[in-house]
């Protein structure tokens, strides 16, 4: 596997942060998190002017086999369709990212549909869907690390192009399957509090899926006694992970190594970013997370990362669109920091 070499931000501008911050002309604390956000921010590019260049958008699609399993309301088409879609400028992620000024690139990760003729999706399909995990791995070890470089390969495209904020959205039906999974083992959690309704599945439905994801969990540890040699956080990620979240969580390390902000999405990138947190914990200084979606477990997976996220907004779309919609906030802090005057500059008594 790809070796990343993330280290935690420089903590020794942090105190000329605070104070630039408490002597603008407001009470302090004021502005309450666009105030935080502006201190990590200053701490992720080591400045007390930060600024935010080139956002970028890599939207990644991959299908899972545990789709056939009738664990999600929606059929398995829906992921190349929307694919497909997304080149057109029709999708959701496509209004945000236009409207927000985002460079927006659509991957193929591992989508189960020939999507060669449509120039505007990048190939970089690891395999035709993942395997069934309910009864073997969804992917080998040699996809799982594949699928790692690739994403971090798409950041150093993003960094070419000098971002130095990204967001990572994803397109897959049924993948909040494994999205449970992983915070059910990751965060030592009954699986019967990590999964919800995704898509939109009835209560019928919710029950089938639990089930279906609790022998998944029986079958996982089965292998797992025999395949003892492989570490334990890479085998929880390549049992039940998608090629699309898998990739997401290679871009996620790659930006962290390159001190590039991260944007973290809903209920399936928190899965990722608590997926990639597992492997190095460093990751999460350099992640702002955007908003807690509708999925039932979405606060609680927030909570095992002590992530404050900054909307709440019932969203629960995917594609990485409530990143986006999240922009503009981080942008405010980055111009309070920037612009705003202080007291000394006002001529205003400073009276704390």
């Amino acid at each position: 596997m790809k070796k990343f070499n993330i280290e935690k931000p420089d903590e020794s501008i942090r105190s000329a942060l605070i104070e630039k911050i408490d002597n603008l002309n407001k009470p302090k604390g004021s502005l309450g998190m666009l105030e935080d956000i502006a201190l990590q921010i200053g701490l992720i590019q080591q400045s007390l002017e930060p600024k935010l260049c080139h956002p970028c958008h890599l939207l990644m699609g991959g299908d899972h086999g545990i789709e056939h399993e009738g664990v999600s309301v929606s059929p398995r088409e829906i992921t190349w369709q929307q694919m497909i879609n997304f080149t057109r400028g029709g999708g959701g992620v496509n209004i945000f990212c236009r409207q927000h000024h985002f460079d927006l690139s659509i991957v193929d990760m591992g989508v189960d549909y020939d999507l060669s003729d449509h120039p505007r999706i990048l190939d970089r399909k690891v395999g035709w869907g993942t395997k069934n995990f309910l009864y073997e791995p969804a992917m080998t070890e040699e996809q799982m690390n594949r699928c790692i470089e690739v994403g971090a390969m798409l950041v150093d495209d993003c960094a070419e192009k000098d971002c130095n904020i990204l967001s990572i959205g994803e397109m897959g039906i049924a993948n909040t399957s494994p999205s449970s999974i992983w915070m059910s083992l990751f965060g030592n959690i009954p699986l019967d509090e990590c999964v919800g309704a995704g898509a939109g599945l009835d209560t019928e439905g919710i029950h089938h899926k639990r089930l279906i994801l609790k022998r998944s969990i029986e079958q996982y540890r089965l292998w797992k006694e025999k395949n003892p040699q492989i570490d334990e956080v890479e085998s929880v990620i390549m049992y039940f992970g998608g090629f699309e979240m898998v990739g997401a969580i290679g871009a996620m390390l790659q930006a962290a190594e390159k001190h590039i902000v991260i944007l973290v999405d809903g209920f399936i990138m928190t899965a990722c970013m608590l997926a990639a947190s597992r492997m190095h914990p460093e990751v999460l200084d350099y992640a702002i997370f955007a908003h807690c979606g509708d999925e039932k477990a979405h606060r609680r997976m927030l909570d095992l990362m002590n992530a404050r996220p900054l909307l709440n907004l019932g969203l629960r779309l995917g594609e990485g669109t409530g990143a986006i919609c999240a922009y503009p906030i981080v942008e405010s802090a980055v111009y309070m920091i920037n612009e705003m005057n202080n007291f000394k500059n006002a001529n205003i008594t400073k009276y704390f």
